[in-house]
């Protein structure tokens, strides 16, 4: 079998970014990307319409959201309350948030689901307190150009580091599967397949109930 470390995936065990806060308990993957938005082959050009719904009215015309402030264009850490990602399990709500800019999430609580399609992705969910997931909301909205910095493989994270501050470091948790497969750079399933698609052949040939029309022929 063709050995992991021959696969072309980053290893993602630090994201650096600026922040931007989504408040609220509860907010389902309807939010995240309505489904009318869905129907696309692709999800290229998912990121304008993430949390659509909350940024414009029925005329399109912008409404008070995080998202459409200038301040936080350019934001890639967004910083969430608890059972972020609930609802349903489409995949394209992740991909949203990641076609608008965002590489990781720190909250105080994900949907099982949805952190494992963030997984796939590449994105780390860190989980915190509510205190403390507040506390980092709030600094975020005083510093919107301030830097977080998350440690995957040390469930730490930093922010607000000043030349003249140390800044603040917290314990975060980072799911053990999730942080072993983000750290060894073995997130990305559908690549490991690809690339082990001979032996997936082979043992597909193997199996007695495995029609021979089914199995795909080597490239």
């Amino acid at each position: 079998m063709t050995d992991v470390d021959e696969v072309e995936i980053p290893e993602v065990d630090y994201v650096a970014g600026t922040g931007i806060p989504i408040r609220g308990n509860d907010i389902d993957t309807d939010q995240i990307i309505p489904a009318r938005f869905m129907k696309v082959v692709t999800f290229d050009g998912l990121g304008e319409f993430a949390f659509f719904d909350q940024r414009f009215d029925e005329d399109d015309e912008p409404k008070e959201h995080p998202m459409n402030e200038e301040r936080f264009r350019d934001s890639s850490v967004m910083v969430v309350n608890s059972n972020f990602g609930c609802g349903s399990s489409r995949e394209h709500a992740p991909q949203a948030l990641m076609r608008w800019g965002i590489d990781a999430i720190v909250g105080e609580s994900f949907a099982e689901i949805f952190a494992g399609n963030c997984l796939a992705l590449g994105i780390p969910t860190v989980t915190a307190d509510s205190e403390t997931i507040q506390e980092l909301q709030d600094w975020v909205d005083e510093q919107p150009d301030g830097e977080i910095e998350i440690d995957v493989e040390a469930e730490t994270v930093t922010y607000g580091v000043p030349e003249s501050d140390a800044g603040e470091t917290i314990d975060v948790t980072v799911d053990d599967a999730q942080r072993k497969a983000l750290v060894e750079g073995v997130w990305d399933t559908t690549a490991l397949m690809k690339a082990n698609a001979g032996e997936v052949r082979k043992k597909a040939e193997e199996l007695p109930y495995v029609e021979a029309s089914a199995i795909p022929e080597a490239e």
